[in-house]
This record gives C-alpha cells, structure tokens and sequence, in this order.
C-alpha cells in the first residue's frame, strides 16, 4: 500500500521543533560570521576530500611520469627527467598546501564544536535543575498528601537538591588526579 501523497508531513512537537530551528540558527550563523577567506578555504577542503580529486591528482601524477618517460624514449630532453625532483618539489608543495587547509578548516570547525558543547553543558545543567525540581515537588507532593505515606526517603531527599557544578568539577579532577580548579580557572 502505498502512502497517501495528500496526506500531511508529519510534524514534530513544538519543543522539539524549536530546538532544531535554534540548532540550525547555530549552524547559520557560524556559517555567516566566516570571511570570504574562510569560506574559500572551506570549499578548497572540501574539494580536496572528494574522492575524485584524489583520482584527479593520481591520474596528474602518472601522466607526469609517463609524459616525461614518452620523451625520453623519443629521444627529447623530458621535462622532469627521473627520479622526478620537479614533481616531487610539487607534491610536497601542494601537501603543506593541504595540511595547512585541513587545520584551518579544523580551527574553524572547533569552534563550531564548542558552541554545541557549551549549548549541551548549558542544557544538561538546566535538565538536572529541572529534575531535581520535580523530585523535590513530588516529594512535596507526597508529604501533603493525606493519603499517602510520610516516609523519608533520603535518597529522594539528596536528588531534590541541584548539583553543584563547581563540586562537580572538583570531583572530576580529583579522579583525574588534578588539583580541584579555582572558580577563576575554569
């Protein structure tokens, strides 16, 4: 049975649906801030890890050696005569050329990368407040309630209060065997 083409997309909730419009927002507007020059370098990369570039390039290569192997077994001076220094000084060129592409288009796609991080930190940090809210409530919930047992339950009681997040840290560098970090360190 095939789908009814009529019948309308399915649509996400809206929380849902805010969430992806605010993550594309990131994504544009990391987009928008990069100069020409970074742009241009972008797409240079880009090409660069295609794998027809790498057939290109490949194909460059064994045409400069047989080109140059074809005229010397035609008795004319090659262009590049073996062990090839010409087109090894070129690949050698265009591989500081590629590094120096791929860490500048890295540099820029670590920036990316730690925006989504602090957006994740950020709303991991809101969700434990939340949470902690909602036990702390239900807890409430359960104290009030006349028909309902008034037992402590301690471990309720400890998840009701919110994280620390410098606490949090400290802990993490204990276990790494750190010094705890000052709250000007982090």
């Amino acid at each position: 049975m095939s789908p009814d083409p009529s019948a309308a997309e399915p649509t996400a909730p809206p929380h849902v649906e805010d969430t992806v419009r605010t993550i594309d927002r990131l994504h544009a507007e990391h987009h928008a801030s990069a100069s020409r020059l970074q742009k241009w370098i972008d797409r240079l990369t880009g090409l660069a890890g295609e794998p027809m570039f790498i057939v290109g390039i490949s194909l460059a290569i064994v045409g400069w050696i047989m080109l140059n192997l074809v005229l010397a077994r035609l008795g004319r001076a090659p262009l590049d005569p073996p062990p090839f220094s010409g087109l090894q000084g070129v690949v050698s060129l265009a591989a500081l050329c590629t590094t120096l592409l791929i860490l500048a288009t890295q540099r820029r796609a670590d920036r990316l990368a730690s925006h989504r991080e602090q957006l994740t930190l950020e709303l991991s940090i809101i969700a434990e407040r939340k949470t902690a809210k909602i036990i702390a409530l239900i807890e409430e919930l359960r104290r009030d309630h006349p028909e309902l047992s008034n037992r402590i339950d301690p471990q309720a009681v400890e998840m009701s209060a919110p994280a620390d997040a410098q606490a949090v840290l400290d802990a993490i560098a204990v276990a790494r065997g750190d010094p705890p970090a000052e709250v000007g360190d982090v």
